[in-house]
């Protein structure tokens, strides 16, 4: 035979837990919509971030073929020159790319000199910049700045134009040494 007890003192949990489940779902939409938000603040932060143009879009893209014998063409142009090994640097001021002419001499800007873009011997960078002459007073002027040697000045001087980069990408450099 079944006993039945009485209920008396027992709960019925079914309204509490359906008033504690609807609590539940309303916290988590309240969260679910904070996040959504916050998703949509990134959202416009990268789409703001991916329309920043290329302030060099209208550089002329040349290989070292175009530009080693004779940069004259180029003169006063804003280049892009495709990606070559670093020769040796010029002090503070620069550096030259090894061209198969021979050295072709790249100027660092005030900005570029101060980030510091850890270009090495046998690096290989990717310039943007003007093609410009050479004059003496160009190389003298580096020299006053303490930027360059006097003997790195006569070396400056044989260049007949330089590149004035004002954007390098080092994408590799030799061993031991930094990239950006």
């Amino acid at each position: 035979m079944t006993v039945r007890a009485s209920r008396r003192g027992a709960v019925d949990l079914g309204t509490v837990l359906m008033i504690a489940a609807f609590a539940t779902f309303a916290g988590f939409l309240y969260w679910l919509t904070g996040q959504a938000e916050a998703e949509r603040a990134l959202d416009l932060v990268e789409d703001t971030t991916s329309s920043i143009v290329d302030r060099f879009s209208d550089a002329i893209p040349i290989s070292a073929s175009d530009i080693m014998l004779d940069a004259s063409p180029y003169a006063g142009q804003v280049v892009r020159l495709e990606p070559q090994t670093v020769l040796s640097l010029l002090g503070q001021q620069g550096f030259f790319l090894d061209f198969p002419a021979g050295p072709f001499l790249v100027s660092l800007s005030d900005e570029l000199r101060a980030a510091n873009l850890g270009v090495v011997y046998q690096s290989t960078v990717r310039v943007t910049g003007r093609v410009t002459p050479m004059t003496e007073e160009i190389a003298a002027g580096w020299h006053e700045a303490g930027r360059i040697s006097e003997g790195e000045a006569f070396a400056a001087t044989v260049a007949p134009f330089f590149i004035a980069a004002e954007e390098v990408e080092v994408s590799s450099t030799s061993p031991g040494g930094r990239g950006a």
